[in-house]
């Protein structure tokens, strides 16, 4: 495998502004309203927003979920019926949360240009740090062999998307084994620290921040 090359640099005149929040851990349900009042209250004018944070144990089911696909033991940790995309993820300590609330139609980017953008924006991080990974097209997401490193789902409502991508870096991988990751049986997930990158969170959410804001404006347009 070959990890997608960086691309080049847009010229400042090409920047956008976004304004990057860091959160730290916070409940999924409190992010999850915060992101649909933000863009319920959002205008044309409204700065976009790029939301870095944690959240403590969680399943999160989007609206593709099937009953299948959910928790096959009690382990305590609640599951919460959203309203991105996709079907059953796990999130929890040591997860670099990037949530994206973005103007779509501003930036000029479609909704499957925007899911190339965010997997290649992971792709380029790992490439950084010497992980090989790429993208699948029959299931959105980064992978490392076989292995799911990231997971994606969207939101997207009047052009405007919310929610975003969650990159393991260094956590409990043991709560991925009581579901179907992703809606897909026996999928296998790793993380960062299990392939032996052992950096300092903040230094992978804030590469993460760079890496994308690099995809997105270099890809307006698509």
């Amino acid at each position: 495998m070959r990890a997608t090359a960086t691309p080049h640099h847009p010229s400042p005149a090409t920047l956008r502004p976004r304004a990057v929040r860091r959160l730290g851990l916070v409940p999924y349900e409190a992010a999850w309203h915060a992101m649909r009042e933000f863009t319920a209250a959002r205008t044309a004018d409204t700065p976009d927003e790029l939301w870095q944070l944690e959240h403590p144990p969680v399943y999160t089911v989007g609206v593709a979920g099937r009953a299948q696909h959910l928790p096959r033991v009690d382990n305590g940790i609640p599951v919460v019926r959203t309203d991105r995309g996709g079907q059953i993820t796990y999130h929890g300590p040591g997860q670099a949360v990037l949530y994206t609330l973005l103007d779509l139609q501003r930036l000029g980017v479609s909704v499957r240009g925007f899911v190339r953008l965010l997997e290649g924006a992971v792709i380029d991080l790992l490439a950084g740090y010497g992980v090989d990974a790429r993208g699948r097209i029959d299931a959105p997401g980064v992978y490392v062999g076989e292995a799911k490193i990231a997971a994606l789902g969207l939101r997207i409502r009047h052009g405007r998307c919310y929610h975003g991508l969650a990159l393991n870096v260094a956590m409990d991988l043991t709560p991925f084994h009581a579901i179907d990751p992703c809606g897909y049986p026996q999928l296998a997930v790793t993380s960062l620290e299990a392939l032996g990158v052992i950096r300092p969170g903040d230094e992978i959410t804030h590469a993460l921040v760079e890496a994308l804001g690099r995809r997105i404006d270099a890809g307006m347009g698509t």
